[in-house]
C-alpha cells in the first residue's frame, strides 16, 4: 500500500512564530494601538453623549448680567437750621448735581431648570425672575449745577451718603420702568438658545420658556 507524501502547511500561529523578531514587534505595536484607540473612542463617545444631554455649560456661569442700563440722575441735597418751624436765615446749604449710574440686571444661571422631551421634541426651560445685580455710580461723571453751603449748617457725610443711595435707588426704578428686566430676560433666552443649540438641533426641537 502506497502512501501519498503531503507537505503540511504551517498554521497561522506557526507562521507568526516563524516571523523575524522585528516584524513580530511591529505587528504587536500595531494591534495594541488599534485596541487602545478603539477603547478610547468608545469611552469618549459615551462621555460626549452624556455631556450633551446632562451638562450644557450654563450651570457654571453663576450670576450673569444680561442687560445694562445707563441713567443720568440729577439730585438735590439740602439742609438748614429751623426755629419754631421757620428756616433761620444764612443757615441754608444746598447742592444740585448729577451723576451717571450704570445698572446691570440678569439671572443666577444655576437656578435655571430644564427638561427635554425627546418624543415631543421640546425643551422646557424654567427661568427665575430677572433681577438687578448691581448699580454703580460713575464718579467721573459728576456735574455740579448749584453749590451753596452755610458754615452754620453744612451737609454732613451721612446726609451725603443717604442722598447718593437715594440717587441709585431712583436710577434703578427708572431703568426697570423702561424695560430693563424684560430686556435682560430676552437676552438670557438668546444666550440659552446658543447653549441648547450645541447639543440639540433647534430645527427639530422647540424651546419653551416659562417663569419660575
Amino acid at each position: 500500500m502506497s502512501e501519498t507524501n503531503q507537505t503540511k502547511r504551517p498554521s497561522k500561529l506557526q507562521t507568526l512564530l516563524l516571523l523575524p523578531p522585528v516584524i513580530k514587534t511591529i505587528l504587536t505595536v500595531v494591534v495594541t494601538a488599534a485596541v487602545v484607540a478603539a477603547i478610547l473612542f468608545a469611552v469618549q463617545d459615551s462621555f460626549s453623549s452624556r455631556n450633551q444631554t446632562t451638562k450644557l455649560g450654563f450651570e457654571d456661569l453663576g450670576e450673569l448680567a444680561t442687560q445694562s442700563a445707563y441713567c443720568t440722575k440729577v439730585n438735590v441735597t439740602e439742609a438748614s437750621r429751623e426755629l419754631f418751624g421757620m428756616t433761620i436765615p444764612f443757615t441754608q446749604s444746598k447742592y444740585i448735581y448729577s451723576y451717571d449710574v450704570e445698572i446691570k440686571a440678569g439671572f443666577d444661571f444655576r437656578e435655571i431648570e430644564y427638561t427635554v422631551n425627546d418624543t415631543a421634541q421640546t425643551i422646557q426651560v424654567k427661568l427665575p425672575q430677572a433681577e438687578i445685580l448691581s448699580s454703580e455710580i460713575d464718579l467721573d461723571s459728576f456735574q455740579v449745577y448749584h453749590e451753596e453751603e452755610s458754615i452754620f449748617r453744612p451737609i454732613t457725610l451721612e446726609e451725603n451718603n443717604q442722598a447718593l443711595a437715594a440717587l441709585k435707588q431712583s436710577a434703578e426704578e427708572d431703568a426697570v420702568a423702561n424695560g430693563l428686566l424684560e430686556e435682560a430676560r430676552t437676552n438670557a433666552e438668546t444666550i440659552l438658545n446658543g447653549f441648547f443649540g450645541q447639543a440639540y438641533d433647534l430645527d427639530e426641537y422647540e424651546i419653551q420658556y416659562t417663569s419660575a
